[in-house]
């Protein structure tokens, strides 16, 4: 499962990402039943004994209240999530504490609708499901299991009808880039969605099998994006792809919108969120990382303050810094606005601070610009 980025359906209150994470993701377990060919939990038939316990998990849940207002939102996910014997308990205790929880599935057959209904009677606030294909060959062929393309379809088509909220996220890599336009009518077609994330590929857990694509072909699809978004039925936005944003004021600029304008576009409330800054990752067993893909471990839970070390670790530190960072992502006037994937820096060079490869543009002007650009942020 890919614990792509879900954005909570109630407005982004203002906040400071380096206190207040936006996003806290719980890999509540890495059993799964699929055997996607961009897991970045390789998850397993089964769970692995030492995985937080019930308590344990209400003990994490517990934690985030120390984070203050405004509070996070509670993403849960694996794995499959549903495959946790408790994942209602889990659910009903987070939401009687006051946490907003949205929830990512996995298409094997415990995702039926009853299942589903479920979800929303115990106040799940929307549904992350993945297509990665506009046909079940492609879909199915990514995700290792035949069946899980017409099981997706139905999850969603019975989300639509009770009225459940849902996220639709989908691949990019060379793999599936071409059938992008397809997956996109598809969606227009079949149900209601509240918002298409685009996960532009990082080659980490099994990720590894499939290949990237390339900045050119990236920037490609993202102009692309950007003229499809603002007539689109839903909201679409890009993960690991934060260049998109850089991109975004470009062309709004060159339209003649003014900074009070695109302050109010729906690409701005994503502005500054990146790995480990208004984004946390807690594995199945208690680690803590700055996100799902981003494989350096912070601390554990169960023996260290979640929200001192988001707040206080030297790399969460180092991440929350934009002006630290390495080469041209250091030194761009966008860099607090995007500060380029740190997961995808990591991936190529080992090093979270490093530039973002995946990025064409080369700065030219101060960075005072970035923090700027008359938007208060």
């Amino acid at each position: 499962m890919i614990a792509t980025k879900m954005t909570p359906r109630t407005p982004q209150i203002t906040r400071d990402f380096s206190r207040n994470p936006l996003l806290v993701y719980w890999e509540v377990t890495q059993a799964c039943g699929l055997a996607c060919k961009h897991c970045r939990a390789e998850a397993k038939p089964s769970s692995d004994p030492l995985e937080l316990t019930p308590a344990e998990g209400c003990a994490l849940l517990t934690q985030l209240l120390a984070f203050g207002n405004p509070l996070p939102h509670v993403i849960f996910t694996g794995g499959d999530p549903l495959s946790r014997k408790d994942i209602y308990s889990l659910i009903d205790m987070a939401r009687e504490i006051g946490l907003e929880v949205s929830i990512t599935p996995s298409a094997t057959p415990q995702l039926t609708n009853p299942a589903i209904s479920k979800l929303k009677r115990h106040d799940i606030q929307s549904l992350g499901l993945s297509i990665d294909g506009s046909c079940a060959a492609r879909h199915d062929a990514i995700r290792g299991i035949a069946g899980t393309f017409d099981r997706t379809m139905e999850a969603a088509r019975h989300a639509g009808r009770i009225g459940m909220q849902i996220q639709v996220n989908t691949l990019v890599s060379r793999e599936t880039a071409d059938d992008l336009p397809a997956i996109y009518e598809l969606l227009q077609a079949s149900f209601p969605v509240m918002r298409w994330s685009l996960f532009f590929l990082i080659s980490v857990g099994r990720g590894k099998a499939l290949n990237e694509v390339s900045p050119r072909e990236g920037e490609k699809i993202m102009d692309w994006v950007l003229d499809l978004a603002p007539t689109a039925p839903f909201a679409v936005k890009t993960t690991e792809a934060p260049s998109y944003r850089r991109m975004a004021i470009e062309k709004m600029r060159s339209r003649g919108i003014a900074p009070l304008e695109i302050k109010t576009t729906s690409v701005c409330k994503g502005f500054q969120i990146r790995d480990g800054h208004g984004i946390v990752f807690v594995s199945h067993l208690g680690d803590i990382y700055p996100s799902g893909f981003l494989p350096l471990r912070c601390g554990n839970v169960r023996e260290d303050s979640l929200v001192q070390v988001y707040r206080k670790s030297k790399t969460f530190r180092g991440l929350h810094s934009p002006d630290q960072f390495n080469g041209k992502c250091g030194k761009c006037e966008f860099n607090h606005i995007c500060g380029g994937s740190r997961a995808r820096a990591f991936a190529h060079t080992g090093n979270e601070l490093e530039s973002d490869p995946f990025c064409l543009y080369l700065p030219s002007q101060p960075r005072v610009v970035s923090r700027g650009l008359s938007l208060g942020l």
